[in-house]
């Protein structure tokens, strides 16, 4: 069956960025570097994610075969990644990011795509990448738990092995039955002219930018506030774990909520979440009950922005559609979210870098509620 060779390959993708998201920030700090540079060096994959997956993303479409491509980036995002492991200065490990970056951002939008096109319509999407979630609840967990006993080193080490796995189950996946270029839905470029379809890049782009201060300094936050590693693996995976139930739920979802009306709902939960995060991290009740909130803000919204695209850039688009969607999203949103965030650190400190983020989420929904008006319809009962 595909769907479980599949689910172990975001099962493994996912627990790489369980090691790489929560904890390369302390290894960064732990090895000296400040925090502008910690925001720097964290968003040089968000620029890979400008042009890289487009590119890849084209040559998939063209080829009419993603998995090769796929395979090939996995690889070159694990020699890229040893760069870091083997750097000691700032530029070095720059250079190697940007390697790894590169192919690494690859690989999501052609394993999005081969999913969708596995399913065929059909339901089951959200059950797939729930097996992503779990990867990342088991590796956030237990550096959590490691690195309380061990060095900061280990988060290097433990990305090699994710990587080396990545690149052994990308070997099972096979490829997906070619697209129907009669289902494109016209050209790419008349798809993107759609008002819906900019705002909704738009607002994920701004949604993106809300989540910078949580991907680069959250951990950070958590530690300069008395909490210990362990903690913040708990508090990480808690999240994660509501984003599981949201993608297990998504079919349910699907069929009783418009996609539109479910995106706004995420956006303006995370208005209150990030502000409530800058301000009240000294109370743990408050924390826990934020971090469920991830579901909602992370997992919703992901969940119901790739079934619009899915939707919208058929057939011989999809690679594309999902690479833009990665490019736009979370390439210049990362970007935006990892540089804003590490300029106002150490300037104005975490209540008011958090209310920054707050405010990008705001101007996301803003941006969504203008540019997708309820009255255009929707077209959106994809099931994920």
């Amino acid at each position: 069956m595909p769907f479980a060779r599949l689910s172990a390959y975001y099962f493994f993708y996912y627990a790489f960025i369980g090691v790489f998201m929560p904890y390369f920030a302390l290894y960064l700090q732990g090895r000296g570097f400040p925090s502008a540079q910690i925001g720097f060096l964290l968003s040089i994959m968000q620029w890979m994610r400008l042009a890289a997956p487009n590119l890849w993303g084209w040559l998939a479409d063209r080829a009419g075969r993603r998995m090769p491509v796929m395979r090939i980036a996995a690889l070159c995002s694990f020699c890229g990644f040893l760069g870091i492991w083997l750097g000691e200065g700032l530029w070095s490990i720059a250079l190697a990011l940007a390697v790894m970056g590169f192919f690494w951002t690859a690989q999501s939008p052609l394993a999005e795509a081969t999913t969708f096109a596995h399913l065929a319509g059909r339901h089951g999407y959200g059950r797939v990448r729930a097996w992503g979630s779990f990867g990342f609840v088991v590796a956030v967990l237990g550096m959590g738990w490691w690195l309380e006993r061990a060095s900061i080193d280990w988060v290097i080490h433990a990305g090699i092995v994710m990587l080396a796995a990545i690149v052994l189950t990308s070997l099972t996946v096979p490829e997906a039955p070619p697209a129907d270029k009669r289902a494109s839905g016209g050209s790419l470029l008349s798809i993107l002219r759609r008002r819906e379809v900019l705002a909704l890049l738009v607002s994920c782009m701004l949604m993106t930018a809300a989540h910078g201060a949580l991907n680069v300094f959250y951990s950070i936050h958590l530690v300069e506030a008395g909490y210990g590693k362990s903690v913040v693996g708990l508090l990480w995976t808690l999240g994660v774990l509501a984003e599981i139930l949201v993608f297990m739920w998504a079919p349910r979802l699907m069929g009783r909520f418009r996609l539109r009306s479910m995106l706004l709902l995420a956006l303006l939960v995370a208005v209150g979440r990030f502000a409530l995060i800058g301000w009240g991290v000294e109370w743990i009740g408050l924390l826990l009950g934020l971090q469920l909130l991830h579901g909602i803000t992370f997992g919703l919204n992901h969940i119901c922005a790739i079934s619009a695209v899915s939707k919208w850039f058929a057939g011989a688009h999809q690679a594309q559609g999902q690479a833009l969607y990665g490019s736009i999203s979370f390439g210049a949103g990362g970007i935006i979210g990892s540089l804003v965030s590490g300029a106002l650190w150490d300037g104005v400190g975490g209540g008011w870098t958090f209310t920054a983020s707050s405010v990008f989420a705001l101007l996301g929904f803003v941006v969504l509620w203008l540019g997708w008006p309820a009255r255009l319809g929707e077209g959106e009962k994809r099931d994920a």
